[in-house]
């Protein structure tokens, strides 16, 4: 699965990459641009939580992976087709509902194997090959503006990784078709012979759960999306060409920090949370306040907040799952995650064009205001361990 997000990342970091210089040059302005890609974020979160709900349910895991990935990836290269801002802005939008229906089933799916290889590891290693095609992409993008400057070229190529995830995909499907049996294999008989029901809905869902949500939505409220730091960017004088190679910087560091914090927080274990999220809270006056030289550096700290938020946040959940109830408890989270995504994309795009003080202020602010909620849930959780036979 590792390998098919790189491909696939590869695919939607590649457009991303270029969404808002594409929006902008079709006549979109500054507060749509983020809008836009917030809202898109938004449909993708929100969508998880739709997703896990009915995977749950109707137990056809497998094909509502293959949708997801299937409208997700091939909304990309039909942006080559966009004659204007209000068609592309559909296709982002469409881009992140496939993402959401996809991407509860796969977080499912690896928890299954992290008994045996550990909550960080398992999904560092998968954030780090999904970073990889984060960064891949944007390469490719960049290498195509530095030529010819036709958005809709770079698009078109990039239907090329999509069509190998896909692939991949299938050849995963047909190799593992029940990744629930990893875990089965490592776990002991149950002492009592009759067989435990799943709970219905959100019982059984701890307040530490919640308070995880909780502060995951302060969180993404300040992760700024990265159409409106391109928009900005190429604002301030930074070439088209040169644009996508921000998005490079940061996804590779990424990929590096997931596998250092995922193998982190096995070994140290909460306190790696904290630290990465303060971290992050840094990038803002990097990127918005100061000179695009500057802007590199905000970009790095931009780049261990997706690590984070792919790889320590995903953890987090995995440790306070209910049983019977992975999908429907990873699609919960990311939906409230993405109000507080669309909620800071919102914001950002207003207070952009107002000020820029306010909107570092409100970037900054929001992510050190998750992380009391953080630590409350972590003492909640080990109220609940202790008082657990």
């Amino acid at each position: 699965m590792g390998v098919v997000d790189l491909f696939g990342d590869t695919t939607y970091s590649g457009g991303a990459s270029m969404n808002g210089l594409f929006l902008a040059s079709v006549g979109a302005g500054a507060a749509v641009i983020s809008m836009v890609g917030g809202l898109s974020e938004f449909l993708n979160y929100l969508t998880r939580g739709v997703s896990g709900y009915f995977a749950d349910r109707i137990r056809r895991r497998w094909s509502l992976v293959f949708v997801g990935y299937g409208v997700n990836l091939l909304a990309v290269p039909a942006l080559a087709l966009a004659g204007h801002w209000q068609v592309a802005a559909g296709l982002i939008l469409l881009q992140g509902i496939g993402r959401g229906v996809r991407k509860p089933l796969v977080q499912a799916m690896l928890s299954y194997t992290t008994k045996r290889y550990g909550k960080g590891w398992v999904y560092g290693v998968n954030t780090a090959l999904d970073h990889t095609g984060r960064a891949l992409g944007p390469l490719v993008v960049a290498g195509v503006l530095l030529f010819a400057e036709i958005f809709r070229t770079a698009y078109a190529l990039l239907v090329i990784p999509a069509v190998l995830a896909l692939v991949t995909l299938a050849v995963v499907r047909i190799r593992f078709p029940a990744p629930a049996s990893f875990e089965q294999q490592q776990l002991p008989a149950p002492a009592s012979s009759g067989q435990q029901k799943p709970k219905k809905g959100v019982a059984g869902f701890r307040r530490s759960y919640w308070l995880y949500l909780a502060a995951g939505a302060f969180f993404a409220a300040g992760l700024i999306n990265f159409e409106l730091i391109s928009f900005h960017l190429s604002r301030n004088g930074v070439p088209h060409h040169s644009v996508p190679l921000f998005l490079v910087l940061a996804t590779s560091v990424g990929a590096l920090a997931s596998l250092g914090l995922g193998r982190l927080y096995d070994r140290v274990g909460f306190p790696t949370v904290i630290v990465a999220v303060l971290a992050t809270a840094a990038f803002s006056p990097f990127v918005f306040l100061l000179p695009a030289h500057l802007a590199l550096v905000g970009m790095v700290l931009w780049g261990i907040g997706q690590a984070t938020q792919d790889s320590l946040l995903a953890a987090l959940v995995a440790s306070v799952l209910p049983q019977g109830r992975r999908n429907l408890a990873f699609g919960l989270y990311y939906a409230g995650y993405g109000v507080g995504w669309l909620v800071g994309a919102v914001a950002a795009g207003l207070l952009y064009e107002q000020s820029r003080i306010a909107l570092v202020l409100f970037a900054a602010g929001a992510q050190l205001a998750s992380v009391p909620i953080f630590l409350a849930a972590r003492t909640s959780r080990r109220v609940v361990e202790k008082a657990t036979p």
